[in-house]
């Protein structure tokens, strides 16, 4: 039996554009004379497609796209995933289908509603798994049951799939990516494989959406709970895989990405596709000479290229020499469009317009931000004016502190490194080094700094990065309590810094532009914290 598996890259709402992917790919596995086709969960619809699923009209245009396969699936057998409705209640289903017929369905049994997922705002589990028999070119018949993703993390679906005489299973999966989750979807795969004894084909989305970025990473692992086959990550693509003699036969074993590697190409992944399916020209990056607008540059110019890019410098007073010049040498080496407006003049018009309202107060971050807020009203006016997005620069570290201006440098439409803790940041940026020198080794050596009053470094007002990344993760990633992070060799005095800032700026978060997510928990879909709250430990 032939099975092609195919991760593709779907827009979600996009029914008739996900249906045209998949019809392209029926017609390659027809070509390789493939048995089975399969496709990732809801390949349809795409995923998460989030309260799209409440509206009665989804479901009836889903279904006119399923007709549309129904009538392509000739001489292969596609596995498809699709939101289907019956009555009062919804699913997350699988249809199987040839040659104009409906083989069998199923729906997903075990519904997540953790992390990112919502799924029980949505859908109803589904009774049992999806079982049908698989007739191949070669006369022979195996029966194949079709658990959908989070069953498959579950003992409860493969095990009664076994019972109910399934010789493989065929997993179509919307698992997105965050640092090490592909370690841990091959362990989940081969306990499963323990307990049944059957090999399992492993399909997942790649692609951008929102805050998620699927890296694909689909694979196959034998009997023995061997890997023998893995697709590339961050990339469609499809395998060809044979199952013989009761097992799936060694294939292609697509190599691992370093880590810093693989979460580049989620950062460059998710920008595209953010701009792409928004139908966005281009992007413009407010640059400062500090790491984090230079990395977010580099990430931008990988992503879209450098003709869809534009860097805009503001100096101001307080900007260094040297900001200048390591802004001019990285946009020289990117070839992008670049200007240079000087804020001066309108930082002076603000503070003569507010003398008197400020008379007899000393200054304090109010000046500060009124510096960046004035470059947040250029970036949205030349935002506004060439339909351009504006790309955000702050990090995890600045997010979780508030270390950042509302209605300043946070103006903009999405944030590339929201989800990136600054220690991560300068190991990104190093990593990116090593494929060509496009970030001047002095933006990554010298001290960080907001360059908003005189010889201020980001010192000043947080503990060192590495303190403040590592309770950041405790507490933030981990749910570890402040006595936990404390015991574990942080200060009090440091803990208590970082959770108080942390708790007083969620209002800050809860107006920050959207990011693309590669931990574990990122300020998004997984952080739902109360701006009103009491709670402190």
């Amino acid at each position: 039996m032939k099975i092609a598996v195919a991760q593709f890259n779907a827009k979600v709402g996009d029914l008739a554009g996900n249906t045209d992917q998949i019809l392209r790919l029926i017609t390659e596995a027809r070509a390789a004379r493939a048995d089975i086709l399969l496709v990732p969960e809801l390949a349809i619809a795409g995923y998460p497609p989030e309260d799209l699923l409440l509206r009665p009209s989804f479901y009836q245009a889903c279904n006119e796209q399923l007709d549309r396969l129904l009538d392509a699936a000739d001489d292969v057998t596609l596995i498809v995933g699709h939101p289907m409705q019956l009555g009062e209640e919804r699913f997350n289903a699988v249809t199987v289908m040839r040659d104009g017929n409906f083989l069998a369905r199923g729906q997903k049994m075990v519904l997540p509603n953790n992390e990112v997922f919502d799924e029980c705002r949505y859908f109803t589990p589904g009774a049992l798994p999806c079982i049908y028999e698989q007739r191949c070119h070669d006369g022979s018949v195996v029966t194949v049951g079709v658990p959908i993703c989070e069953d498959i993390w579950h003992v409860e679906p493969a095990s009664e799939a076994a019972e109910m005489g399934a010789q493989i299973l065929l997993v179509p999966n919307a698992s997105p990516f965050h640092v090490g989750k592909e370690g841990v979807r091959q362990s989940i795969v081969r306990q499963r494989i323990e307990e049944t004894g059957l090999p399992i084909v492993y399909c997942n989305w790649v692609g951008g959406q929102d805050e998620l970025v699927f890296d694909g990473s689909s694979f196959a692992m034998n009997r023995a709970g061997e890997l023998v086959a893995r697709l590339p990550g961050f990339v469609p693509a499809t395998a060809m895989l044979t199952f013989q003699d009761g097992d799936i036969q060694p294939g292609e074993i697509a190599p691992e990405l370093p880590a810093e590697a693989a979460i580049y190409e989620a950062l460059k992944l998710a920008t595209r596709d953010y701009i792409v399916k928004n139908g966005f020209p281009g992007v413009i990056i407010g640059l400062s000479g500090g790491i984090d607008s230079a990395l977010t540059l580099a990430i931008a110019v990988d992503a879209l290229g450098a003709d869809q890019v534009r860097a805009v410098m503001m100096p101001s007073r307080y900007t260094a020499d040297i900001s200048l010049e390591d802004s001019r040498d990285m946009v020289a080496r990117l070839g992008v469009q670049y200007d240079e407006i000087d804020i001066e003049p309108m930082f002076e018009a603000f503070g003569t317009a507010l003398a008197g309202q400020f008379a007899g107060l000393p200054p304090d971050a109010t000046e500060e931000n009124l510096q960046s807020r004035t470059r947040g009203v250029l970036l949205m006016a030349l935002s506004n004016k060439t339909g351009r997005l504006v790309l955000t620069t702050g990090n995890k570290s600045e997010m979780t502190t508030g270390y950042a201006t509302l209605y300043g440098d946070m103006a903009g439409g999405y944030a590339v490194l929201k989800d990136i803790a600054k220690t991560l940041v300068y190991r990104l940026s190093a990593y990116r080094n090593t494929v060509s020198d496009i970030i001047p080794d002095r933006i990554i050596t010298r001290p960080p700094s907001a360059e908003l009053r005189d010889n201020q470094v980001d010192q000043d007002s947080l503990p060192p990065y590495e303190i403040l990344d590592d309770i950041m993760a405790r507490y933030v990633e981990r749910n570890e309590s402040m006595a936990d992070i404390i015991a574990a060799g942080h200060t009090e005095k440091d803990v208590l810094r970082v959770v108080k800032l942390l708790k007083v700026n969620e209002y800050k978060r809860r107006q920050a532009a959207v990011g693309a997510r590669i931990t574990p928990r990122s300020f998004g879909k997984d952080w739902r914290y109360p701006i009103t709250n009491g709670f402190f430990r």
